[in-house]
């Protein structure tokens, strides 16, 4: 989808995007299922918090059909420094952070970002206006690829998991 055209998107499932080895994905693979969007970061004090919930989230729900999809972003603080690809992979693996799919560094605010997350924000917008305000901040997408919350990035995942379950 081209940069223009987030607005007019019915659904994240419109979306491609690059794996961490820099693969074109259609989101649309994960049509049907409910998805956890949420842009990570190595060096965060939410770091460590965020990769054991969201690993604790897959295993409790990932067999009833949630998905979690990550988004490196280096934009807040310089907190993501690895490179795409094997170092991302390592950091992970290193880190016991078995999160779900993870995708290419991005942006996810100005000019630069990312469509999808253009979109995302646009459907969900923040406390403080649409911008993503740190690293961790969480997108709840329904089963028809439609985003129906948005999460701080202090939520911890365990406290959406009720609205997981309504989705589910």
């Amino acid at each position: 989808m081209s940069d223009g055209d987030y607005k007019n998107a019915a659904s994240i499932y419109e979306f491609s995007v690059k794996d961490t080895h820099g693969n074109d994905v259609s989101l649309e693979k994960y049509k049907g299922q409910v998805i956890l969007i949420v842009n990570i970061a190595s060096k965060c004090g939410l770091t460590k918090n965020n990769y054991k919930k969201l690993t604790d989230l897959k295993e409790k729900y990932g067999e009833r059909g949630l998905t979690i999809l990550n988004f490196p972003c280096n934009q807040f603080g310089s907190q993501m420094p690895e490179a795409d690809g094997e170092a991302m992979v390592c950091h992970l693996r290193d880190s016991k952070a078995d999160i779900g799919e993870v995708f290419a560094k991005i942006d996810v605010n100005g000019d630069n970002a990312a469509p999808l997350y253009k979109y995302l924000k646009a459907k969900q917008s923040g406390t403080l206006g649409s911008g993503i305000k740190w690293n961790f901040t969480k997108f709840l997408v329904n089963r028809e690829g439609v985003p129906i919350n948005r999460y701080a990035p202090t939520t911890d995942p365990m406290d959406i998991a009720k609205d997981i379950e309504k989705l589910l």
